[in-house]
């Protein structure tokens, strides 16, 4: 299944508007990266695995923020770079987790993914607020892999 009969081009442009809109709270970064299986031993892994293959560590402040979707295999991750990942607790991301799967359960991946994106970025704004002077490192469209 194609990247479009998953999240089409519409929830696409919906997405990246989210990022765009939750980078504003903060200086952090937030990427969205779908893909049919996970290609690791368990999501996390896979998840972490393409966070560095993306090369998402280069943010200036180490605070980039990946939400990873393996939709064929029903299972998805949020990882966070050193910066946040020392601010916080484990499990942090947990409820956003929790709520991210109950949208997609639903069949609803596009608004589930926006108020994950949304809630990723108010909580990033916490630890890492808007500076006037940040700029975007990351793209904020949608990566796919097949």
């Amino acid at each position: 299944m194609p990247l479009n009969d998953f999240i089409p081009e519409d929830g696409q442009r919906r997405i990246a508007q989210a990022i765009t809109e939750a980078e504003r709270k903060t200086s952090g970064e937030i990427c969205v990266h779908v893909t049919p299986s996970i290609k690791e031993t368990d999501v996390m892994s896979s998840a972490e695995a393409t966070f560095n293959r993306l090369k998402l560590y280069t943010t200036a402040r180490r605070n980039a923020v990946l939400i990873y979707v393996a939709y064929r295999d029903r299972k998805l991750a949020i990882v966070g770079d050193k910066g946040i990942n020392d601010a916080v607790h484990a499990g942090f991301w947990d409820d956003t987790v929790g709520t991210l799967v109950q949208r997609m359960r639903a069949g609803r991946p596009v608004d589930g993914l926006c108020e994950a994106i949304a809630t990723v970025g108010d909580r990033l704004s916490e630890f890492f607020p808007a500076d006037r002077n940040d700029i975007n490192e990351l793209s904020n469209e949608v990566t796919f892999e097949d």
